[in-house]
């Protein structure tokens, strides 16, 4: 799939997750669920949900290593800028140092341009927080939320999911 296409279904799984509501309830359920999958699987990732006040929802699974967190933290920190998917960014931008341009003024220590940041979008109140996945290939970090997000919304991943390409 061409650069754009996937550019696309990413604006489309931005439009298509959203949330009625989000709690503590609600990101502990999702948050269990890629934990669950990540076990069953042998993912070597961590998880961070938040509100863009607080954490709501952190779990290290095996294997994971100190540097996933702090990638996760500069996730979450891109997606309260540009209330969007990393991924989306990461595909957008196209910079193979991880870095954003100069003139955005963004310091590498805050930041990174590294799929695996999505937005919690609320209907009626917008992007409120982000789930963040650190520990695997970036697309496969992205998916991992999606998947996650679509089974908790009961809406079909089939036609939101990214192809398995290569990274």
């Amino acid at each position: 799939m061409a650069v754009a296409d996937d550019i696309a279904l990413i604006k489309r799984q931005e439009e298509t997750l959203v949330f009625t509501a989000f709690d503590e309830a609600v990101a502990f359920k999702i948050g269990s669920a890629i934990r669950d999958r990540a076990l069953a699987e042998n993912m070597p990732v961590i998880v961070d949900i938040r509100t863009f006040d607080r954490p709501l929802f952190y779990a290290a699974m095996p294997g994971s290593n100190a540097s996933n967190p702090d990638w996760a933290r500069r996730k979450i920190n891109v997606v309260r800028r540009y209330l969007r998917s990393t991924y989306r960014l990461v595909l957008e931008q196209q910079r193979p140092d991880r870095t954003f341009k100069i003139g955005e003024g963004l310091d590498i220590a805050d930041y990174v341009l590294a799929g695996g940041g999505f937005p919690v979008t609320v209907k009626g109140a917008g992007v409120i927080g982000v789930i963040a996945v650190s520990g695997l290939p970036e697309r496969q970090d992205h998916g991992v939320v999606v998947d996650a997000l679509c089974e908790h919304l009961g809406i079909e991943k089939r036609g939101l999911a990214l192809s398995a390409e290569a990274e």
